[in-house]
């Protein structure tokens, strides 16, 4: 079973952690939703408390598969400061594991030097990453190398789909994206 972790800073795109949370656990992806702190209550941009399993600093990347980042601006902005973050997405980086972001969220593996030459991101954020390959709208999802990035809260699911597909192959991607209606997913 593939395990994977989405870590949630206070600020984070509710959309997008939950849709990712949901969609990788209907595929059976062992799914570690991880805080920053010791606080396991963590309050979305719109107001929406999760509750997170672990703290992100007791998670090894030997144990993970992938770590995904959802954005939101402040939640990005938190994720990029987080030194446990970092750490993790250089060390899964390094070992060639699984990498993704959504939104403002590849600001934070830019910051981490794990973000490959191709990406996309929320319309904008780009000017704060590098505008040199940046995708824009030419695809709901981007992959380079090891490291998949989307665009925003009405891409999550789809986003989430291709996770799917990457980890636990097209059988299981398809069968999802039919039984979630997704059938503008890619």
């Amino acid at each position: 079973m593939s395990r994977v972790l989405v870590p949630l800073a206070t600020g984070f795109e509710e959309i997008e952690a939950v849709s990712i949370i949901d969609v990788l656990r209907r595929a059976e992806i062992d799914v570690l939703v991880g805080a920053l702190s010791d606080e396991m209550l963590v309050k979305g941009a719109n107001g929406i408390t999760i509750q997170a399993d672990l703290a992100v600093s007791s998670v090894s990347a030997d144990n993970l598969d992938m770590i995904v980042l959802p954005g939101g601006w402040d939640g990005t902005h938190a994720l990029a400061d987080d030194a446990n973050v970092q750490n993790l997405l250089r060390k899964m980086d390094a070992a060639g594991k699984n990498i993704g972001a959504i939104c403002a969220a590849p600001f934070a593996l830019n910051k981490a030097g794990v973000l490959k030459e191709n990406y996309t991101c929320y319309p904008s954020v780009e000017e704060q990453i590098r505008e040199e390959g940046y995708q824009g709208d030419r695809a709901m999802v981007v992959e380079d190398g090891n490291v998949m990035t989307s665009r925003g809260p009405a891409t999550a699911l789809c986003f989430a789909l291709e996770i799917v597909k990457k980890l636990e192959g097209d059988e299981k991607y398809n069968a999802l994206k039919s039984g979630l209606l997704a059938s503008y997913c890619s």
